[in-house]
């Protein structure tokens, strides 16, 4: 585990941004159950670490991209993130929306792109990886070449994993489950116990509980 990681998931548990409930669940928009429910949004309510996130994004950009144009957000959660990202590194910025808007101009993305510009995508959280592989292709689409994408959390579900490999996204995430879940170990914040139920829910969590 690397010292942002370690950061990052000590931050998120501590404003409880990442709530974890192994002897209950949440249920997702999917249905799923779950024993974790992450809300990276309340970051932005901590300007501390807000701009840990946003320089953490920068310096992880710097690292593994050196040629591209743009920076998106992915809406709603990775738009004010993406912005300040955007920002800090003097890149235009646009977000994508889920769908095209049933008014107005239609635009499912906002903001000025041209064909052929190489975007880097800012995400706050991956699942199952659908609604960002959903902007990966709405970029694609409007002539734009995605050269990677960063977000702040990922759960490793294999599905994720195996889609970004197929559309050949480079995903790069400053934590993630494995380093949460030993993140909160060591604060005492779950047991060893109930770390075993936590692993077990991420090797097959749409059928845990049913």
């Amino acid at each position: 585990m690397n010292v942002t990681s370690k950061i990052i998931s000590e931050k998120l548990l501590q404003i409880k941004a990442i709530k974890l409930e192994p002897a209950n669940f949440f249920t997702w928009a999917s249905g799923w159950h779950s024993p974790i429910y992450c809300d990276n949004r309340k970051t932005l309510s901590f300007p501390e670490i807000r701009t840990f996130i946003k320089d953490s994004f920068v310096s992880l950009i710097q690292e593994k991209f050196s040629n591209y144009d743009i920076i998106a957000g992915v809406a709603t959660g990775a738009i004010a993130q993406g912005a300040l990202v955007a920002d800090k590194l003097s890149k235009p910025f646009v977000y994508v929306r889920s769908s095209s808007k049933d008014h107005g101009l239609g635009n499912q993305i906002e903001g000025s792109i041209c064909i052929g510009q190489k975007v880097v995508i800012v995400e706050d959280l991956i699942s199952t990886g659908g609604s960002s592989l959903n902007a990966v292709k709405a970029l694609r689409e409007a002539g734009c070449e995605i050269v990677g994408m960063v977000a702040i959390f990922s759960y490793q579900f294999q599905k994720s994993q195996d889609a970004f490999e197929v559309e050949k996204i480079p995903l790069y995430t400053l934590s993630n489950y494995n380093d949460l879940i030993d993140t909160a170990l060591n604060l005492n914040y779950i047991s060893e116990k109930e770390v075993d139920l936590l692993k077990e829910w991420r090797l097959d969590p749409e059928n845990w509980k049913k």
